[in-house]
């Protein structure tokens, strides 16, 4: 059974730094990813799309808030993905979520829309304190 583990997250102040991974765990050989990505829920708001990236042509997508401080990457192990942030603010406060697909591509990848993604991890805190 498909499962992504996240890793790191926790507490830093205003205008620090943390890295999350995110890791396939579980698939076959053969199983790959077509995308691979991050959404977050930060306390009393919608479930939000962070980053994606995609993992056959390497197109990266960002939200707006975190343009210029948020950089997602591929992993050295095959089928990871890590988020590093940077100067953080209160308002990253949130559970990211780690996310992938599996389903092939299709024109163009709907990358801010949860339905695009098959597999979710359970995610990881990240607290941003001023």
């Amino acid at each position: 059974q498909v499962r992504l583990v996240e890793t790191g997250g926790g507490a830093v102040k205003a205008g620090g730094s943390l890295r999350l991974s995110c890791r396939v765990s579980g698939g076959t050989y053969t199983f790959a990813t077509s995308a691979m990505g991050w959404f977050r829920r930060g306390p009393g708001k919608e479930r939000e799309f962070v980053a994606a990236l995609q993992t056959i042509n390497g197109d990266i997508n960002y939200a707006t808030s975190v343009k210029g401080r948020f950089t997602i990457g591929r992993d050295n192990a095959r089928n990871s993905v890590f988020l590093q942030m940077d100067s953080l603010n209160v308002e990253d406060t949130a559970d990211y979520f780690c996310v992938a697909r599996a389903r092939p591509i299709v024109n163009s990848l709907p990358y801010e829309d949860r339905v695009a993604y098959d597999y979710w991890g359970q995610g990881t805190q990240v607290t941003v304190s001023s």
